[in-house]
């Protein structure tokens, strides 16, 4: 539905035309190699691929789309990973459309279009985890065993714990769910 409404808003605006739409990470990888959009219009958590998972496969790939991210995830770590990953834009849900068809046509020109309350958390506290250790404290905070997330990330079970006490370390937590509650919190996962 909400998917449906935006390309509709997004439509009625002379300048701008909606191409295709996706309902996975997966499907708008696909259409972005197809369709070859100018800007795509992502969410941060989708089913299959996430948006900045698509946003890093449009940049490995070097494909020109530019990515704008539109979520709920008002969090500066959220924004400094979409940016990492090749965003150039970022923006709330809660945006009026006005605010995002002007963002689109912005990154359209070349320019950034990040929400300006974010971009000033932003330089606040950096994300202290490793890519490896993000992902083994993702699944650590799924419910995931130990034996079990060694098997998904093809680790040894004392890797998997090594990974894991360094990440508590650095956030300065007691144990594995409260590392993967403060490093979600802070959009590091």
């Amino acid at each position: 539905m909400v998917l449906g409404a935006l390309g509709a808003l997004l439509d009625m605006e002379d300048d701008l035309t909606v191409t295709g739409t996706a309902a996975d990470g997966e499907e708008a990888l696909r259409l972005v190699g197809s369709l070859a959009p100018d800007v795509l219009l992502t969410d941060i958590e989708m089913p299959g691929m996430t948006g900045l998972e698509v946003a890093a496969e449009i940049r490995r790939l070097g494909m020109p789309t530019r990515v704008v991210i539109l979520t709920t995830f008002a969090r500066s770590g959220y924004l400094r990973r979409a940016l990492d990953a090749g965003a150039v834009g970022y923006l709330l849900k809660d945006a009026p459309s006005a605010t995002l068809a002007d963002a689109i046509r912005a990154v359209h020109a070349g320019r950034r279009a990040i929400d300006p309350e974010l971009a000033a958390d932003a330089w606040g506290e950096a994300d202290p985890l490793t890519d490896r250790e993000r992902q083994v404290l993702r699944l650590a905070g799924e419910g995931l065993a130990n034996a079990e997330i060694a098997g998904r990330l093809h680790l040894s079970d004392g890797t998997v714990r090594n990974y894991l006490s360094e990440a508590i370390g650095k956030l300065g937590v007691a144990n594995r769910v409260a590392a993967a509650r403060l490093a979600r919190e802070r959009g590091w996962l």
